[in-house]
């Protein structure tokens, strides 16, 4: 964890690092401003949260922040000047994986002494933290009717069921006009039977077309599903047409639901918390304050026995051997490398997408330079602890500590895929503001500064801007965060669970050709 002082939050600007050649604004700074603890005077307008040239950059020098290169100084950029996009460049630079040679066991706390929360146990030992009964559609031509079985059961209808958090339908866009064969079919089929798998599902239905490349028989085959009391499957051709399928499905769900209502909470470890970490809508503070602190919460997490997935593979790139040197081994840190080399053989060669470089316009505006920067602080939610193993999209997390998933930088997508292998809450940081939920699992939103926390109070959870504000340090906020992560396990509402959000977040990624 990269330790800061509170000192340093009191000026206009904020150092890093010794061996930084800028430094971030931490308010908006005016022309001609004086900043004596660097020595300079500013040369520009800087908005807050971008960076400020804190000596002479040559051109062709690197740009260092926490030390790490961001980039390239596209031209000379004398001190005290707004250093951005317009005067960095990105550029290729040779990274020094040495895998597992910074790699330190975790030091667990005590099992006596380990922190719980109020679970929900399945028969099978499985832990939710929520309790929903699911409908997946195995192709888009039955997601009409996956979405009217779930829409009959209002908040009136489910009233007498008080335990049950809802009926929710996990419609999409895939399941024909693709591969039979193949990672495209497998990775569909995978994330489908990784919701229907799901803990916080305490029955589901799977509704498919009956001509569709994704075959219903062939998806609970190859994915070891049995049909059952708590696992109902309908083939519309064969069910009777759009109506009876829908009148099926509510009335196998009014047979599920007191099955379902039937659930108590009580304590279960902590152990048994799996966290999706995501991050969008990123700032130039989001490495200074959200991301690191919601690291400290995951070492507190981790310690404690529970599991963190990160993921978004093109928003560690240029990072990732912070990631490879931690790696519980060499084989754990070489799977990490190939899915950035596939990521760089498949997407990289004339495409306008992150793992070259660009970034959002909403990240842009926040003060990131290129993907670079935003890597930098993406990876800071993994924590400090020991990589402890790589999958591929929605394979199910078996090892406990930090895990690497491969997904996509897109948010739905990335926490689809942390859902199917496991995760049963997400946290997800944001400077901009982005608003998202998850269903099946709660989601908590991390905001990285107080004005934009203020001005969208509805969806943020917690303010991490009190570590730039200097009333919280990045240790006190971890803490806070992992307790907050209990909290909302228990079955305390976040702020996206109360606005109703998740409903239309279940993205499958779509890789391969459609036909």
């Amino acid at each position: 964890m990269i330790e800061m002082s509170q000192k340093q939050f009191i000026g206009p600007v904020i150092r890093l690092h010794p061996a930084d050649n800028v430094v971030v604004a931490r308010i908006d700074v005016a022309i001609g401003t004086k900043v004596p603890a660097e020595n300079i005077v500013t040369r520009s307008q800087v908005p807050a949260g971008y960076k400020i040239a804190a000596a002479t950059i040559r051109k062709d020098d690197p740009i260092r922040k926490y030390n790490v290169v961001i980039g390239f100084a596209i031209t000379d950029i004398a001190a005290g000047t707004l250093v951005h996009d317009h005067n960095v460049e990105f550029r290729e630079f040779q990274r020094d994986y040495a895998h597992a040679s910074e790699y330190k066991p975790v030091e667990y706390v005590p099992e006596a002494k380990r922190a719980t929360f109020q679970g929900i146990v399945r028969p099978d030992g499985r832990v939710a933290t929520r309790n929903f009964i699911g409908i997946l559609s195995t192709v888009n031509c039955s997601a009409t009717a996956v979405r009217r079985i779930a829409d009959w059961f209002t908040e009136e209808r489910l009233a007498e069921f008080s335990n049950v958090d809802g009926v929710v339908a996990f419609s999409h866009s895939l399941g024909c006009g693709m591969e039979m064969t193949g990672e495209p079919m497998a990775l569909l089929r995978r994330t489908m039977a990784g919701y229907a798998r799901h803990p916080n599902l305490a029955a589901v239905l799977v509704v498919g077309l009956g001509c569709e490349r994704n075959q219903l028989n062939g998806l609970m085959t190859n994915e070891n599903l049995e049909a059952g009391p708590l696992l109902r499957t309908f083939v519309m051709q064969e069910t009777g047409g759009t109506r009876k399928t829908i009148e099926a499905g509510v009335a196998a769900v009014k047979e599920l639901l007191p099955i379902a209502n039937s659930v108590k909470r009580q304590p279960v470890p902590a152990s048994h918390l799996c966290i999706g970490l995501q991050c969008g809508g990123s700032d130039g503070f989001s490495s200074i304050t959200a991301n690191p602190a919601l690291g400290a919460a995951v070492d507190i997490l981790v310690r404690h026995g529970g599991s963190a997935i990160l993921s978004e593979t093109p928003e560690i790139y240029g990072v990732e051997h912070t990631l490879t040197r931690r790696a519980a081994s060499r084989e754990v840190g070489e799977k990490l490398v190939e899915r950035i080399r596939w990521w760089k053989d498949v997407y990289s060669v004339g495409r306008d997408v992150q793992i070259n470089g660009r970034v959002s316009p909403g990240n842009q505006a926040g003060g990131l330079a290129n993907i670079f920067e935003k890597s930098l602080g993406s990876s800071m939610k993994g924590g400090t602890g020991p990589l402890m193993d790589v999958l591929k999209y929605a394979e199910p997390v078996t090892q406990k500590g930090l895990v690497f998933m491969d997904t996509p930088g897109y948010d739905p997508v990335s926490a689809t895929g942390q859902i199917a292998g496991g995760a049963n809450l997400i946290a997800f940081t944001t400077g901009r503001g982005s608003m998202f939920g998850a269903k099946p699992v709660p989601s908590i939103k991390l905001a990285t500064n107080t004005p934009m926390f203020k001005r969208l109070e509805e969806d943020m959870d917690i303010n991490c801007g009190e570590i730039l504000d200097g009333t919280a340090s990045i240790d006190v906020m971890g803490q806070r965060i992992f307790e907050l992560m209990l909290e909302t396990a228990s079955g305390k509402a976040s702020k996206s669970e109360e606005l109703g959000l998740g409903d239309n977040e279940f993205v499958p990624w779509q890789i391969g050709i459609m036909s």
